[in-house]
């Protein structure tokens, strides 16, 4: 694998996230700007400056013209991708956590995390197809138990949401009235990340466990555990083989007193249906704490503690080796 080792950022990574086609990127970060990159040759083509906070995550629109960011600086903010002008703001009195357009993009969900006396709260927009006619208010909030919203996705042809939170807890809910429909435990701790299988039948979490794990999206069912006695912070399949890669590693605090090697800051791969672990990709000197799949599965990014994004473009040998 010959990576780009992409350098835009002086804070660690949030989020790496691929447009539909694939050849773009757009990396997010605790350090006011996202970065949009080439994912071909790994040129930046631009920064989307007015945050003042961290972004945490971000959602790109399906013909790729906008971008939407959600920031600790207690902003979600609608961008045209191209040009990286501020096309509009939506304002809360706590941070915004994750984002999330929902299928045929009507509607945009975002959660923002708990501040003062205000609850974890999951917010539904009405998304405009013509930016003059976006409002700002909107259409649904409704509070949340216990537990910070990580990541927030739209099932069952955008009539429910599924959120993963803190206390490793998966939740569904109804978006039309709010209510609370499905909760269950699926890890020991945090969840830093779900993503969703390309097909929609399941996802797969990253916790502080140690563990990732594969979910049925309809029964909250366990499929598939893999071990990796890391932190685990990020964790995505491919959209090619029956693969899944993970990235994470041991606390940042202990990062200076920890060779590389020692700390497990490799991106691991493991088969997805045997739980095998199969290879390393090293080259971070922090933990992983994003990862993405290019949309073809030739390619997969990752975001660092150490401010570095990787581009990795697989080997000859990944689509010849037989590993089971």
């Amino acid at each position: 694998m010959r990576p780009y080792l992409l350098k835009g950022h002086e804070r660690p990574l949030t989020q790496v996230k691929y447009n539909r086609e694939g050849d773009l990127l757009v990396s997010c970060a605790k350090n006011l700007q996202p970065c949009l990159w080439s994912s071909e040759d790994g040129r930046r083509i631009g920064t989307y400056e007015g945050h003042n906070g961290a972004i945490w995550t971000c959602d790109i629109t399906w013909d790729s013209d906008r971008l939407i960011t959600g920031s600790a600086d207690q902003t979600v903010r609608i961008w045209d991708l191209p040009t990286g002008k501020e096309l509009c703001q939506f304002r809360h009195r706590e941070p915004c956590r994750a984002v999330k357009l929902s299928a045929g993009e009507r509607f945009l969900a975002v959660t923002s995390d708990a501040f003062m006396e205000s609850q974890p709260a999951v917010h539904i927009y009405n998304f405009a197809e013509n930016i003059e006619d976006q409002s700002t208010e909107p259409a649904l909030t409704w509070n949340v138990p216990k537990g910070r919203c990580t990541r927030v996705f739209w099932t069952d042809c955008n009539r429910k949401l599924i959120t993963s939170h803190d206390y490793g807890k998966l939740r569904r809910w109804d978006v039309e009235t709010g209510a609370l429909l499905q909760e269950e435990t699926v890890h020991e701790d945090a969840i830093q990340d779900m993503q969703m299988s390309p097909d929609e039948s399941h996802v797969i979490t990253a916790s502080l466990d140690k563990t990732a794990k594969l979910i049925d999206i309809e029964s909250f069912q366990v499929l598939k555990t893999y071990k990796t006695g890391r932190f685990v912070q990020s964790a995505a399949m491919s959209p090619l083989f029956d693969h899944v890669v993970m990235g994470g590693g041991q606390d940042a605090s202990q990062v200076t007193t920890t060779a590389a090697q020692a700390g497990g800051f490799e991106a691991r791969f493991f088969h997805k249906i045997f739980q095998e672990e199969f290879g390393r990709v090293r080259g971070h000197f922090g933990p992983i704490n994003t990862i993405a799949f290019h949309p073809s599965g030739r390619s997969f990014t990752t975001g660092g503690e150490d401010g570095y994004v990787r581009v990795h473009h697989m080997d000859l040998d990944y689509y010849t080796t037989k590993f089971f």
